[in-house]
């Protein structure tokens, strides 16, 4: 009986990080196409509705629901002499490892679906395999544009994987740990606590990272229209090709959980530690600052794309490999020397 109490209580706990997710996946899709609207100076999506009491003056509000229900609709077409298994296969191992990272993702200090001690590690494990989706996607498409975009968002992957990766060996060295939630709670204090501001340039390569590592504008050289009509998922339609569509956005919204996580406190107010506001935010709900971090973040993205070129490719190369990989890693000694003398009031 207290077997089948635990497994109602797991899968309780995973609907309820679950649905919020894909909610916000899709009017993640609303938001970006309405905000990069407004500073183009358009309307953006503004005629499905939703006929709801509280909602039904806003228009465009039901867009993704339509969006969802047309593809539902639209036929799925696999092409000839593709390898049918992979080229169905191929979303599910995209958008899979985008969910299931969020099973250590601390959304308040008592509510983590699993405390383990190495959830960086696991996140770093799921964040590497999406991207075998989108090769085999490309592969396996029997298509020489789609391979092309495979070759691509390979060489991007583990480029910009390398620079991530030593950011958050900075962020381990200054927590002196690897689970999640012990990395916030290293950051209790005030807002000077947080990692952002020893750890700025570490801070900066791994958001800008994020947005490589999720082939989001201006890194979006493996979907470059003008170049390769699409990309990795050309020859994909209906839900196959939705499926790729929530994958980019639920990593999109990974990226900024992370971030949020190891260098802006997580669930910790940013009034912390000051005398009469301090107090007065902690009766707000630890889950309301790190998803209002996570805005930021995520405005960053479509800000991104609504204001820069894409880069060429040569031009994404270089700036991984010749310039952040070289800066985590002088960063790296730089917070081993001051781990080593014990500067205050960052390092443990």
């Amino acid at each position: 009986m207290q077997t089948v109490i635990y497994l109602v209580t797991i899968l309780l706990y995973i609907i309820a990080i679950l649905v919020p997710l894909m909610i916000g996946v899709a009017y993640l899709t609303l938001a970006e196409r309405k905000i990069i609207g407004y500073m183009q100076v358009r309307l953006g999506p503004n005629r499905v509705n939703i006929p709801l009491p509280l909602i039904n003056k806003l228009r465009g509000f039901g867009q993704p629901l339509a969006d969802a229900v047309k593809l539902m609709f639209k036929e799925i077409i696999i092409p000839t002499n593709s390898n049918r298994f992979l080229f169905v296969i191929a979303p599910t191992l995209a958008f899979a490892p985008a969910i299931a990272a969020w099973a250590v993702i601390p959304f308040s200090e008592k509510w983590v679906l699993s405390d383990i001690n190495v959830g960086l590690l696991y996140i770093l494990a799921m964040t590497s395999l999406g991207v075998y989706g989108i090769i085999l996607a490309g592969w396996s498409s029997n298509s020489k544009y789609a391979l092309l975009s495979t070759l691509r968002i390979a060489a991007q992957v583990v480029s910009y994987e390398i620079a991530m990766g030593f950011a958050l060996v900075g962020v381990i060295m200054a927590a002196g740990s690897l689970n999640l939630k012990e990395i916030v709670l290293a950051q209790n204090g005030s807002l000077l606590h947080w990692y952002w501001l020893p750890l700025l340039p570490l801070f900066v390569i791994y958001f800008i990272s994020g947005v490589a590592e999720t082939n989001r504008s201006p890194f979006d050289v493996a979907e470059g229209e003008s170049e390769i009509v699409a990309g990795f998922h050309v020859e994909y339609s209906g839900m196959l090709f939705a499926i790729f569509f929530l994958a980019e956005y639920a990593n999109m919204i990974l990226i900024a959980a992370l971030a949020s996580t190891m260098f802006l406190g997580g669930w910790l107010s940013p009034f912390q530690g000051l005398p009469y506001l301090g107090a007065l935010t902690d009766r707000v709900p630890g889950v309301f600052w790190l998803v209002s971090k996570m805005s930021i973040f995520l405005l960053l993205y479509l800000w991104f794309r609504a204001t820069f070129p894409r880069y060429r490719y040569d031009q994404i190369m270089r700036l991984g490999w010749k310039i952040f990989i070289p800066i985590t890693l002088v960063w790296i000694v730089v917070i081993g020397l001051a781990v080593l003398i014990k500067l205050p009031p960052w390092f443990n």
